[in-house]
């Protein structure tokens, strides 16, 4: 992508099923359970890298021995910061105690994070402080084990105001307004109920010793109850792992799907990550054998062991986030692998009527890095095309084919380059306006020698455009320098025209240039009535319920087709000081859905967000922008 955006967290989980002598046996190590996290996170590091943090849980501690341990970093390597931190402590037992490290059970006892229950999270800061304190697992803590609770998660709510509300009218009151703190506490309300329900049951019927009540509430507690109470009113994109203090522990999914988020157990290990390779390399697991948590549902892990997966909220129509599939995730997911590049065939039509079929005078490349497997489906498509025209040529025709013409026939194939070169050391360091700009324009570069200069049509593949920024402060530049008669510049995904609200950076609707395409035909056109018309509504509709708010905002895109946006956005990007021809294509949401079916979560392309929450949103996001707040839509 040649605008980066910030977007989800990632998780992982770990549940050790067996004592930690029995990895140390058959392992060699009774630090099974963190080399593992540690290789969970590591690979999932493209999911966050603003900070990192893990907890553990010691399952049967005795009394007045620590069992929670937590530890968060924003270093720029957070996760080998943390783990390096961790390491330490086993590391000074080595030192001086080497046969210890053998002793599972003195471990467990006496080093911090030794522990059975492991969670661990990378996160991206949206709009958030990006301070240690914003770093997951976040504590609620008691004295009472089982009202303990860690949490961390992949997810933002767009009712924050309404769940904090909620809060209040329990009679607590949060120190801050963020969807972090109304999902910990909220949960943690009904854990407290929960405990208190369960003690006055066993009250009633004649326990007396505490100590034993205690050990009948871990064992009783009723995890799901507590999940199905705790977000009944959630609007928003959520996979939520969470740790009870006494070991009960879930991984919850929101009803739509929209974040990611799967598992794998048998009797060794439970284990959930926000990415599927990332449990298949550290796991050596099929890909078969790891499941997808349902909408709508937790896995959950009891302290004794027992595993289930259960509803906590009425599943509806899964809209899993398509970003996913085109940027986010990394592309080792076989599907994901093979979906980015039928993204990338699906697009040649378009493309070769464009450059009008010629071969010989195109060079098609892409945008590093992302954009690669796209890359690979539209050569793919572009191969089957001149495969068509050769049968073609070489069957239809009635004379005699001259050598000539057959070597010209046989010999026409792409023109597949890599142009564009992402120089990633190079830093723009220069706080300066002009000098800043003047270094961004050149952390790209390019290969000199491959276009025939005036003649060739250089076709080049990113897998978004959000800004644009970058395509007129470097890309174009660089690649007009090479002298190309015209840059085609294809998007693997279609026009980016809304807000998110679910996870990723993108909530304010002057970022989107396909919003800036559309203003300004709009202001072009004499059209500014849509734009003030569209302001009233969305204001108006603040004050309704969440449940009957529409996307307003799809007004301001409904008077022009997909390519006059298209035609616009090229305008916009093109710097006035190049001198080659500029045209952009995008993907078709139909073909969107073709080459991801079973993720069709596109309200950033389509304005049909999943949830009640995401039309307030929009509007919200689109007054922000006509009253000048440099804010997001949603809290």
């Amino acid at each position: 992508m040649s605008d980066q955006i910030k977007h989800e967290c990632g998780v992982a989980f770990i549940r050790l099923l067996k004592p930690l002598s029995y990895y140390q046996e058959k392992y060699g190590t009774s630090l099974y359970g963190l080399n593992k996290l540690y290789l969970l996170m590591e690979k999932q590091h493209n999911r966050g890298q603003d900070g990192a943090g893990i907890a553990t849980i010691k399952l049967d501690i005795e009394p007045g021995k620590r069992y929670i341990s937590r530890h968060r970093s924003m270093a720029s390597n957070a996760v080998a910061d943390i783990f390096e931190y961790v390491q330490k402590k086993f590391a000074d037992v080595q030192k001086t105690s080497p046969e210890k490290m053998e002793d599972a059970e003195w471990l467990k006892q006496n080093v911090s994070f030794a522990g059975e229950v492991l969670l661990g999270h990378l996160r991206y800061g949206t709009h958030g402080k990006n301070s240690i304190e914003n770093c997951h697992p976040f504590l609620r803590q008691n004295n009472w084990m089982t009202r303990n609770l860690v949490i961390a998660g992949n997810f933002n709510m767009t009712n924050v105001d309404e769940l904090l509300q909620q809060l209040y009218d329990l009679g607590q009151h949060p120190k801050e307004k963020a969807d972090t703190v109304t999902v910990l506490e909220k949960i943690g309300h009904f854990i407290d109920t929960e405990n208190q329900g369960l003690f006055d049951q066993y009250k009633r019927e004649g326990l007396d010793d505490n100590i034993k009540i205690s050990k009948l509430i871990a064992n009783d507690m009723d995890v799901a109850k507590i999940l199905r109470k705790s977000a009944k009113n959630w609007d928003g994109g959520y996979t939520i792992a969470g740790i009870l203090g006494h070991g009960d522990a879930f991984v919850m999914r929101d009803p739509w799907g929209i974040r990611p988020m799967f598992y794998y157990y048998n009797d060794e290990i439970v284990v959930a990550a926000s990415e599927r390779p990332a449990i298949q390399t550290a796991f050596n697991i099929p890909i078969g054998d790891i499941r997808e948590v349902k909408p709508g549902h937790a896995l959950i892990v009891k302290k004794n062991g027992r595993i289930s997966e259960d509803m906590f909220s009425e599943p509806q129509e899964k809209k899993a986030c398509s970003f996913e599939r085109i940027y986010f995730s990394r592309g080792s997911d076989a599907d994901i692998y093979r979906e980015r590049k039928q993204l990338g065939r699906l697009l040649c039509e378009q493309i070769l009527k464009t450059v009008d079929h010629d071969m010989k005078n195109t060079v098609f490349s892409y945008i590093p890095n992302t954009a690669e497997v796209a890359f690979y489906g539209m050569v793919e498509g572009v191969h089957k095309y001149i495969k068509k025209y050769q049968r073609d040529r070489l069957l239809n025709r009635d004379d005699k084919i001259s050598e000539e013409e057959l070597t010209e026939v046989l010999s026409m194939a792409p023109r597949v380059e890599k142009i564009a070169i992402k120089d990633v050391k190079l830093r723009t360091f220069i706080t300066q306006d002009a000098d800043r700009s003047e270094m961004v324009a050149h952390v790209y570069d390019s290969t000199y020698g491959l276009i025939k200069k005036n003649d060739d049509t250089l076709v080049i593949l990113d897998d978004s455009i959000v800004r644009g920024t970058t395509l007129k402060q470097s890309i174009l530049k660089i690649l007009d320098r090479l002298g190309p008669k015209k840059i085609v510049v294809v998007s693997s995904a279609p026009q980016i025209r809304y807000p998110d609200c679910y996870g990723i950076d993108m909530s304010r609707m002057g970022e989107f240039v396909a919003f800036e395409a559309a203003i300004s035909l709009l202001r072009e056109r004499k059209m500014e009535d849509v734009i003030v018309n569209t302001y009233e509504q969305c204001k108006a509709s603040r004050t309704k319920p969440k449940e009957e708010a529409i996307n307003h905002v799809k007004a301001i895109y409904a008077p022009f087709t997909d390519q006059e946006i298209s035609d616009r956005i090229a305008k916009i990007i093109t710097p006035s000081t190049i001198n080659c021809e500029v045209k952009v294509l995008y993907q078709t949401l139909d073909n969107l859905h073709i080459a991801c079916p079973g993720h069709t979560g596109d309200w950033y392309f389509s304005g049909n967000y999943p949830t009640p929450g995401g039309n307030k949103v929009v509007n919200r996001a689109f007054v922000n922008w006509m009253e000048g707040k440099n804010q997001r839509g949603y809290n």
